[in-house]
């Protein structure tokens, strides 16, 4: 019960912060054509689906090894990203009761199809993170930060 508690205020937490504010900004025009490339509805958002990764079964010890298959996964997640499948993804900076390692935001609302993409994880299959999906409703325009998280970064992994 604590653990689908500690998620539910968690997945508030998110969909809370993906809502604009009102009065955060002027009043910006509606542009009915980005809405329809983004599939939004008439609030600006859409479904998509939440992977959290958690810790899987298998331990790897063997250091280079561990580090190779990280590399391996985050060159998936970049893959997806390019693919316009992912969109949200990263680890979590703190261990949690609930041994959430990381999470992902798919752009699809079938729980089937985040399957599939999330089983494409070289750290998955290895058993290293295992997961728990959730479907999740949130900005359409959600999509649009990874354009602009690449003029910021001077590194990727």
């Amino acid at each position: 019960m604590k653990k689908t508690t500690s998620l539910l205020a968690f997945v508030l937490l998110i969909s809370f912060l993906s809502i604009p504010l009102k009065g955060q900004n002027k009043k910006t025009e509606f542009n009915q054509e980005l809405a329809t490339k983004l599939g939004a509805d008439k609030y600006g958002m859409k479904a998509y689906t939440i992977v959290m990764l958690t810790t899987g079964a298998t331990k790897i010890e063997d250091k280079t090894k561990m580090s190779e298959l990280m590399k391996d996964h985050l060159g998936n997640i970049g893959k997806l990203a390019d693919e316009g499948k992912i969109i949200v993804a990263g680890p979590f900076l703190e261990k949690n009761k609930e041994n959430y390692r990381g999470m992902f935001i798919f752009n699809t609302k079938s729980k089937e199809e985040a399957e599939q993409w999330v089983k494409t994880d070289p750290a998955v299959k290895a058993g290293v993170f295992s997961y728990e999906i959730f479907p999740w409703y949130g900005s359409a325009a959600l999509p649009l930060y990874l354009e602009h998280h690449k003029e910021i970064s001077q590194e990727n992994p």
